[in-house]
């Protein structure tokens, strides 16, 4: 096989081949597991080497070799920018939607496939046809390209300035939804650190900033004369790099996303307070559920010290700073009659069976505990209690946390001890909280003298 090794070819190599060896095997894996985020981020991958794979075979000299190499090069649809953005899009949903399915949002990749579609029209037409059955030299580039392919690259301009509008589109499109998924995590799981996917949050502006960059160069040549491959090359270096950062990154999300994620903000949105309408009360000494109550939502007020003494006095909590609502500092709290037995019932668990102490708690199992839905917790939470799930599960474990921090017979566990204690995964997720929480890290907290 023709592979001259070049400079620019040679350290291409090293991003093309691993690429293409993950995105085969996320490929595989999702067809064996049925995995849709392992497929589009195997896609994904693919989209990103298609580019690399392009100028490293071209400097390895299959644009030169005037034969059935060069005639490969032409009719391949190396350009990946009409599906870059849609692609990311979609892989963003399926990890953040387990039972997201590409079954009514295939549209998406419409342009792209239509763009690959023209590629396999004109080899069928220029090779097929008109060399391969009718013997008719191609017209092109030293007799390897035909005239459907010489067409088609007169106008590759119209899907690449489309393509870069789709990937800026998109990708202001995912980083909305990735502020709104980060709400949803804060809305129902107590610890959200590895669902966070910061690090896809800074892919996107990474591939962003390549876009930028690809505009750049496009600018140069139009402003300064054509640029030459030499002087191209390095835009394909650095998308080589991208290739490590995606793979990465996507493997971590794909194998951090282990508990069930359900978010569509659409859906919630809509939902939410016809959700809300209805709830399952029991009987006051009874185990069984009572029958269910149609919610009036008129507002009614709660007064700061009778919400302060449900939530500070009872459950022993802190004074919060101002980034995490202090019961007390809320002057009114709408919140219909009907919920105010759903917040004594709430707090009572919390401080009775201590729930908070599970590291993976979620709004789920809480709901499930008290024999009521989500989203009607998540109503008495965030506007009975003034706080988000997340803040209001932490606030518990800080509360606990500091009692242990002032307790002389504690003096020999550690920090990491005392996060482990008290329902934290992890020392720096307890630092992170602990400081939101209480305005301070956990190693200024003056611990007692032994």
């Amino acid at each position: 096989m023709l592979f001259e090794f070049r400079a620019q070819s040679a350290l291409l190599l090293p991003f093309v081949v691993p690429g293409l060896a993950l995105a085969g095997h996320l490929g595989l894996r999702a067809a064996r597991n049925g995995t849709l985020a392992d497929g589009l981020l195997g896609l994904l991958l693919l989209l990103n080497v298609l580019p690399v794979a392009q100028w490293m075979l071209g400097f390895a000299g299959w644009y030169d070799s005037h034969d059935a190499y060069s005639t490969a090069m032409f009719y391949v649809p190396w350009r990946p920018w009409l599906a870059w953005g849609p692609v990311f899009y979609l892989y963003f949903r399926s990890l953040t939607n387990q039972e997201f399915s590409l079954r009514r949002h295939w549209w998406h990749l419409l342009p792209w496939l239509l763009l690959v579609g023209a590629h396999l029209a004109a080899a069928g037409y220029d090779v097929a046809w008109q060399h391969a059955l009718l013997g008719q030299a191609m017209p092109h580039h030293f007799g390897t390209k035909g005239a459907a392919m010489q067409a088609l690259e007169d106008v590759n301009l119209v899907p690449d300035v489309i393509g870069y509008a789709s990937m800026l589109a998109y990708g202001v499109a995912t980083l909305r939804r990735y502020h709104r998924y980060r709400r949803y995590l804060d809305n129902n799981f107590s610890d959200t650190t590895r669902l966070r996917f910061r690090g896809l949050r800074d892919l996107l502006l990474a591939a962003l900033l390549a876009l930028a960059i690809w505009l750049g160069f496009g600018a140069l040549d139009s402003l300064i004369g054509p640029l030459g491959y030499n002087d191209s090359w390095y835009a394909y270096l650095a998308n080589g790099l991208l290739i490590y950062y995606l793979s990465v990154v996507g493997l971590q999300a794909n194998y951090a996303a282990v508990v069930p994620l359900r978010f569509e903000p659409e859906a919630d949105e809509s939902t939410i307070l016809s959700s809300v309408k209805t709830a399952e009360m029991p009987v006051e000494g009874e185990e069984s559920v009572g029958a269910v109550e149609e919610i009036d939502f008129a507002a009614t007020n709660v007064s700061a010290e009778s919400l302060a003494a449900d939530l500070n006095v009872s459950a022993g909590l802190p004074a919060a700073p101002s980034n995490v609502p202090n019961a007390a500092e809320i002057a009114t709290v709408t919140l219909a009659p009907e919920l105010q037995p759903w917040r004594a019932k709430l707090l009572r668990l919390m401080d009775e069976e201590q729930p908070w102490l599970e590291p993976e708690l979620t709004l789920a199992e809480l709901a499930l505990r008290l024999r009521t839905n989500t989203s009607l917790l998540s109503h008495v939470i965030n506007t009975g209690c003034g706080q988000n799930f997340n803040d209001f599960v932490n606030r518990y474990r800080v509360a606990e946390a500091e009692r242990k921090l002032q307790n002389p017979r504690l003096l020999h566990y550690s920090l990491v001890g005392i996060a482990l204690e008290c329902g934290f995964n992890s020392k720096s997720t307890f630092n992170r909280v602990f400081k939101k929480i209480t305005g301070r890290t956990p190693g200024e907290v003056n611990r007692p003298k032994s």
